[in-house]
């Protein structure tokens, strides 16, 4: 798997990471989720210029032109409920992608140990395409192995998949790394050397699912 921190550059796209972290602005659900679909319209454009191309002939009012212009198949996929905000910033730019959902949770088992429990999951095929799966935090791995393991037994093996997922753990980048295929690239914004007993990402941002939609009972 291929990594790719696109918070190492200098770019806007860090001063909207640093209002989903800083404990006074991301209490407006709003602005969270604003700031969370901008960072998933950034990751957009980048992984578009990974994608495989060709020129087509476009007719224009007064003639032809000649435009390159994506070839590939797109599947968006995001984790419910917190990837939902980058699943619409990325759907502004891949705007005829197929759609795709997984409800996937932690549930514990005995104090901090848990599994992630999937209760539900739809998506087209997927068989041959690109996937591009988000999530807005991977902590240790397990909810994007799970997830991209289920749509696979759904939709079939994609071509390539493009997991965007803004924060990161170090713990995390190396559990995917061996557990998932070669063709696959992570790209994220922010790489947390810490995780607690619990498997929260120090400093993170907190429950991103929450701060976007309210606190769950």
């Amino acid at each position: 798997m291929k990594v790719i921190n696109l918070g190492e550059n200098n770019s806007v796209l860090n001063t909207f990471v640093a209002e989903l972290r800083d404990r006074k602005i991301r209490k407006d659900s709003f602005r969270f989720r604003t700031n969370l679909e901008r960072v998933g319209e950034i990751f957009a454009y980048e992984v578009s210029r990974v994608l495989n191309y060709s020129e087509k002939d476009v007719e224009t009012p007064l003639g032809i032109a000649k435009v390159p212009t994506f070839d590939n198949k797109v599947v968006i996929a995001t984790i419910l409920r917190a990837g939902l905000p980058l699943l619409r910033g990325l759907l502004k730019y891949f705007d005829k992608a197929e759609s795709a959902f997984v409800a996937a949770y932690r549930k514990y088992d005995r104090g901090d140990d848990f599994h992630i429990n999937i209760e539900y999951c739809t998506c087209p095929v997927i068989e041959g395409k690109t996937l591009i799966l988000s999530d807005t935090m991977i902590a240790t791995g397990a909810s994007i192995e799970v997830s991209y393991n289920r749509l696979c037994e759904e939709g079939g093996n994609p071509e390539h998949t493009h997991f965007v997922c803004p924060i990161s753990s170090v713990y995390a980048i190396e559990y995917m790394q061996k557990k998932l295929p070669a063709n696959t690239t992570l790209w994220t914004a922010a790489i947390d050397e810490e995780l607690t007993s619990q498997s929260y990402i120090v400093p993170g941002l907190g429950d991103s699912g929450d701060l976007a939609f309210g606190d769950k009972i």
